[in-house]
């Protein structure tokens, strides 16, 4: 069944109304018809099957039917902390990372980072990993959109990361510590508070990190850690992290 992800202010007590992009994909791509119907969530709390009801320009209106219980969030809050890689690799690490489970994206800068940021492009950057990012949860039938930052500094992430239950820094240098017993450690005390786990998941630009941030996330905090004995692209390691942490928390068929 279609998802849609609309703005709390849309829903009234027994009717939601679908705008924008929403309605034309909904009217002009799904060929919906009156009766026909779809998943309305608010990304917040609400979540139902709807009816619709009617079909305006610009305007479908649909009346809630039935609502939907179960979540399909994961009980780990996962932040994919990305160096900016380049061309639309990044838009890559967006897509696949929310359809596997990401609560949410933190892009940054780092020594050996390619691209040149440019804040006058932020803005409508942020706007189409936005876009790609609610995509990819309606298609994953997501019941959250992971939340999109602007662009950090280094020094902004060292900061942030001390938030975090677990800060993992991928390092291919690393040979000691290992992604699985460490995950299985650390998410274990995190669980006992009652809270869904946070970790962030540092990965590095194209060139890796350089020796200094490595001591610098080690002093901040962070954990360096192995995703193997295989050198991965920097858009693949953001995806093998954040799979390996959800399959060890036994969201993904564990």
């Amino acid at each position: 069944m279609q998802r849609y992800f609309i703005h709390p202010d849309r829903f009234t007590d027994d009717s939601v109304d679908i705008t924008g992009e929403d309605a034309h994909h909904l009217v002009r791509v799904m060929r919906a018809a009156i009766g026909d119907q779809v998943i309305c969530c608010d990304g917040i709390r609400r979540e139902w099957i709807v009816r619709i009801s009617s079909i305006e320009d610009g305007l479908v209106r649909a009346e809630l039917v039935e609502p939907l219980g179960r979540s399909s969030e994961p009980g780990v809050r996962i932040t994919i902390a990305q160096s900016l890689p380049k061309g639309d690799k990044m838009e890559l690490v967006i897509q696949k990372g929310t359809e596997i489970g990401a609560a949410s994206f933190l892009p940054f800068v780092s020594e050996r980072t390619i691209v040149q940021y440019d804040g006058k492009k932020e803005a409508k950057r942020l706007e189409r990993w936005s876009k790609i990012a609610k995509e990819a949860a309606e298609q994953a039938h997501r019941s959250r959109v992971p939340e999109l930052a602007s662009p950090a500094s280094w020094k902004q992430l060292l900061t942030l990361v001390r938030e975090a239950d677990l800060a993992l820094f991928c390092y291919e240098k690393e040979e000691t510590r290992q992604l699985r017993p460490l995950i299985r450690d650390k998410l274990a005390e995190a669980r006992s508070s009652g809270q869904p786990p946070r970790v962030v998941v540092i990965i590095g630009p194209e060139g890796g990190f350089t020796e200094r941030e490595a001591l610098e996330a080690e002093a901040a905090g962070c954990v360096p850690v192995s995703l193997g004995r295989r050198i991965l692209r920097t858009e693949t390691a953001a995806m093998v992290a954040l799979t390996c942490i959800l399959y060890e928390h036994g969201e993904m068929g564990g």
